[in-house]
């Protein structure tokens, strides 16, 4: 499937080259690539099946080079099989290298061409991402397996109550996990006999979540002792501790710990301009899962279950400033500051003291 262009070199030709630079736009079947010389000039452009087999069979022969590709579906696979051949891979993060998602000329051609130019003169251009190893993405999988589920659950439990509701009835109130086939024992025939499969799929959705539950469990009690010291934030438990430090997988990965506030999209955007200084949304960048278990975690710690701690009653303080969007703030800042806390505790190992800052409280307890 390789096809060269621009510069006809056989095989050993470009073995002989050193300091190669080569760009990857991977695509779900075929994945274009082009091979930049020294002086930037393309000296082989092709395609290859975006399969094992197929990068082993083009990107085995070649000396080290410097690989550019970008974050998708298939990049953690394909840039952990170009590190084990001896490249150096740098994965760009997708949403901002502008010269490819803005460009007026785009096809796949194009920007292998782009992305290996842009590592050729500068890397940090592609601003690069670092994807996990291979074992957390497994352990990770069990968690986006899960959350599958959720979702399909959620959809399904809705879709049962709409249409009790359009027949002029309703289900019982209980739990999500509650939700079970004899739900329906107080319906009309005609409306029970359409709604019970529906429920006994919620019910058997439930038992596989559940399990799941388990199995997340295990792979934290035995893989990642670390997940205890999260865990101390009442709030946060295992799947959010294993999911955080899966999603994260080093903590010295980032210089201070208000850095993963800004990795998971918690921080406001900036666009400010002379005077002009306007309030903006979060950013949204990062883990979407995560940050989504950063919100849910939040809401405990400011819900009526939460235990008073610093940073309850700093949440709360936002949320009593008044607008109606002073608690919606509130819970994302809180958010915000816990995936910093976390970090904290996870660097440094340490007890974790909920009324830090108010030692007058604790006093009182005692």
């Amino acid at each position: 499937m390789n096809k060269s262009s621009t510069v006809t070199l056989n095989g050993n030709q470009i073995l002989k080259q050193k300091k190669l630079t080569i760009g990857m736009d991977l695509g779900d079947r075929s994945t274009r690539y082009c091979v930049l010389d020294e002086a930037g000039d393309v000296i082989l452009e092709g395609g290859v099946p975006t399969t094992k087999k197929g990068l082993d069979q083009v990107f085995a022969a070649m000396p080290r080079s410097r690989v550019a590709l970008e974050t998708g579906a298939h990049s953690p696979w394909v840039s952990r099989q170009l590190t084990q051949l001896g490249h150096e891979v740098i994965v760009a993060h997708a949403r901002n290298v502008r010269l490819i998602g803005e460009s007026s000329r785009k096809d796949d051609r194009l920007d292998a061409r782009t992305l290996a130019r842009l590592a050729r003169i500068d890397p940090q251009l592609l601003s690069p991402v670092r994807h996990r190893s291979a074992e957390a993405q497994a352990h990770l999988t069990v968690i986006r397996a899960r959350a599958a589920l959720v979702g399909a659950r959620t959809a399904l439990v809705n879709a049962a109550r709409g249409l009790a509701k359009s027949y002029g009835e309703r289900l019982r109130k209980c739990g999500t996990q509650q939700v079970r086939q004899d739900l329906a024992a107080g319906l009309s025939v005609e409306l029970r006999a359409a709604l019970e499969p529906l429920l006994g799929e919620i019910e058997s959705l439930s038992q596989r979540i559940a399990a799941y539950d388990r199995q997340i469990e295990q792979i934290a009690q035995k893989d990642y002792p670390q997940v205890s010291l999260l865990q101390q934030v009442k709030g946060v438990g295992t799947l959010i501790g294993l999911t955080y430090v899966l999603t994260l997988e080093d903590p010295h990965r980032f210089r201070r710990s208000r850095d993963v506030g800004c990795y998971l999209g918690l921080r406001p955007g900036r666009r400010n301009s002379g005077q002009s200084q306007p309030q903006l949304h979060i950013s949204k960048e990062g883990d979407a899962y995560l940050r989504t278990l950063m919100v849910q975690g939040a809401h405990y710690i400011l819900g009526p279950f939460g235990e008073d701690s610093d940073l309850r009653r700093w949440g709360l303080q936002l949320a009593e400033r008044g607008g109606k969007n002073a608690k919606k703030r509130a819970i994302v800042a809180v958010a915000r500051k816990l995936a910093v806390l976390l970090h904290k505790l996870w660097v440094n190992g340490e007890v974790y003291e909920p009324l830090r800052n108010h030692p007058t409280a604790v006093d009182a307890v005692a």
